[in-house]
């Protein structure tokens, strides 16, 4: 299926015999693709509304991914890329053979110098898998065991937007579908009271300015407009007009609602154009979320052991924790994709602070949502993703002592993590130099990391894909991609 087919699917019998349409060939296209779409569910098979009918691909390991995106950039050398040998380079020139004249931003290329800004924090093996951890993540040391790291993911912006658009939507150019429109239109709804991509951009205590965040990112492109994720905010009303205004009851917005779709079916069938039935099928939605928005954000009934694994943070809403624990919820009431967008990440100077408040922030949560998905018997079919759009230089933009340093972008090399569905914990791929400037052993590309994420949710990555601008367009774009087996159950 595809948004031509979309649309030839919505044309009602007076607009192809008004339009002079072939109606015989278009009925029974119409009639094989319904027939494939109502086939009996199996006593197994979860119920699930649109879709693709050939999906899932195979059986999958994963049934929601939730990915904690670190917006910025963090530092992996000083969060989980232990690089020990650069204690005795401080304040030494990175080298011209490490280097290799590769590209900069215009932020440090006028610096006379790139001088080694060692990790001041200190490192510690953690769990049975013997993980290397700064002294800035205490909590998540005690998950290490659930999750696998790969330590050479390298990407190819080496700017903000760019690169976020390029690991939301396989390009760097914005218009594209983003993966969770795409895990939507390949799979279906699983629940009709909320939607099935949401979007959460919890506060943070870095430094205080962060990069813009365009709702482009979790919007659908080409795909249906129903298919864009939709933002909880982290102030007010978690959805603008989730509550009806004074003098409005609920059943006079239930009569509204119902006039307003008999003037949409009727533009519906005059002009059969899906965006109609997209703007129908919101509108019923956001009636639905009226009611079961505020039962989501509603932690009052909450049991104290379980707040405690969050943190203190977590009845502060808009935080991280809060967040964390909202993706928990989200996940209980069937939501199949949900992304955290935690901003202050982007540390070119005074990253021994900020960064400590930007792990604090993250820490604890992390920690409590992959335990309570794990009491829950929840973790071995949710997939989780960290990390951010690329890593930090280990040489110093602006000043250096031993006490403070600001680190560059740096898209050669970064570190992210996966945990639960379907991903083994304890486990690691890929291997840096000693200065975490380049890959020296098992690359991994931004699309080899979507790939491995639709596989775990049972899909064939060359088996999805929509003719857009004459391409078979689909989330890695056509760029070579693999499946990172090293990291699958």
């Amino acid at each position: 299926m595809n948004p031509l087919t979309e649309t030839c699917l919505q044309m009602t019998r007076r607009r192809l015999f008004g339009t002079g349409i072939h109606a015989a060939g278009t009925a029974a296209l119409a009639s094989l693709l319904g027939a494939a779409n109502t086939k009996p569910a199996r006593a197994d098979e979860r119920v699930r509304h649109g879709g693709l009918p050939d999906l899932p691909h195979h059986p999958p390991t994963a049934k929601r991914f939730i990915y904690l995106f670190m917006n910025g950039g963090p530092a992996q050398m000083d969060m989980y890329d232990y690089k020990p040998m650069m204690n005795d380079l401080f304040d030494k020139d990175l080298p011209d053979t490490i280097r290799k004249g590769q590209r900069i931003t215009t932020m440090t290329s006028g610096q006379a110098r790139f001088p080694i800004a060692p990790s001041m924090f200190k490192f510690q093996q953690h769990g049975q898998c013997g993980r290397w951890v700064s002294e800035l993540l205490p909590e998540t040391t005690h998950v290490v065991d659930d999750m696998s790291f790969i330590y050479s993911v390298h990407t190819n912006a080496i700017n903000h937007d760019p690169a976020v658009t390029y690991i939301q939507t396989g390009r760097e150019l914005p218009g594209w579908p983003s993966m969770g429109s795409w895990l939507a239109y390949g799979l279906g709804a699983e629940t009709q009271d909320l939607p099935n991509y949401v979007v959460m951009t919890p506060s943070w205590t870095g430094r205080k300015s962060a990069q813009a965040l365009y709702s482009r990112l979790w919007g659908s492109g080409f795909l249906p407009p129903d298919l864009q994720g939709v933002a909880l905010r982290a102030k007010g009303d978690p959805v603008l007009y989730i509550n009806n205004p004074p003098g409005l009851s609920s059943d006079g917005r239930r009569k509204m609602l119902d006039g307003l779709a008999q003037l949409n079916q009727m533009q519906l069938e005059k002009l059969g154009d899906p965006e109609t039935a997209a703007r129908m099928s919101q509108y019923e939605m956001a009636f639905r979320m009226q009611t079961s928005v505020p039962e989501l954000t509603d932690l009052s009934q909450e049991p104290k052991h379980v707040l405690d694994l969050y943190g203190p943070d977590v009845t502060t809403p808009g935080t991280f924790a809060a967040s964390c624990l909202l993706a928990r919820r989200l996940s209980e009431r069937g939501v199949q994709c949900i992304q955290l967008f935690h901003r202050g990440w982007d540390q070119h100077a005074n990253l021994p602070n900020d960064l400590r408040n930007q792990c604090r922030d993250i820490d604890r949560a992390t920690r409590g949502l992959i335990e309570d998905l794990k009491q829950r018997d929840m973790l071995k079919d949710t997939v989780i993703l960290w990390g951010g759009e690329f890593g930090r230089t280990v040489y110093c933009q602006g000043d250096l002592s031993r006490e403070n340093y600001g680190r560059d972008h740096h898209p050669l090399c970064f570190t992210m993590w996966m945990a639960g569905g379907g991903i083994q914990g304890g486990r690691s791929i890929g291997v840096t130099d000693d200065f975490s400037y380049n890959v020296i052993q098992d690359p991994v590309g931004i699309a080899d990391i979507n790939n491995t994420i639709l596989h775990c949710l049972g899909i064939d990555n060359k088996r999805m894909s929509v003719k857009f601008q004459g391409l078979d367009a689909r989330v890695t774009g056509v760029e070579e991609y693999r499946l990172l087996n090293e990291l699958l159950t």
